[in-house]
């Protein structure tokens, strides 16, 4: 086995955030995401058809709703936003870490619907 460390190394900046799978299955992804800066494209909404579990692991961010709701989110910050629930990055800063756990709904690990 081989551990690994969430935060290290991390990627150089790049035009594009940078998504890495860390496990997959039938119904489950885990993803870190790290951005430099990143903010979704103007006129750009998130609208996934998988619930998300989204955990702000290192940096700042900014999390935008269609419906106007704003969250800023510091290290340690996490929420759960359900399928087709419209959404963007507003901002982030650099070295920022993200952890996400997308689930598929029907699948018998989703999320509670507490959210």
């Amino acid at each position: 086995m081989t551990v690994r460390n969430l935060l290290h190394p991390l990627p150089p900046p790049g035009p594009e955030e940078h998504i890495e799978t860390l496990l997959a299955r039938p119904g489950l992804k885990v993803e870190r995401i790290v951005s430099h800066g990143h903010a979704s494209p103007p006129g750009f909404w998130y609208e996934q058809t998988d619930d998300e579990w989204v955990m702000l692991v290192q940096g700042c961010a900014e999390l935008l709703f269609e419906c106007g709701e704003n969250l800023p989110l510091r290290p340690g910050d996490w929420l759960q936003i359900p399928a087709g629930r419209r959404h963007r990055v507003a901002s982030t800063d650099p070295d920022t870490v993200w952890l996400t756990i997308h689930v598929t709904p029907g699948d018998p690990t989703r999320f509670s619907r507490s959210f």
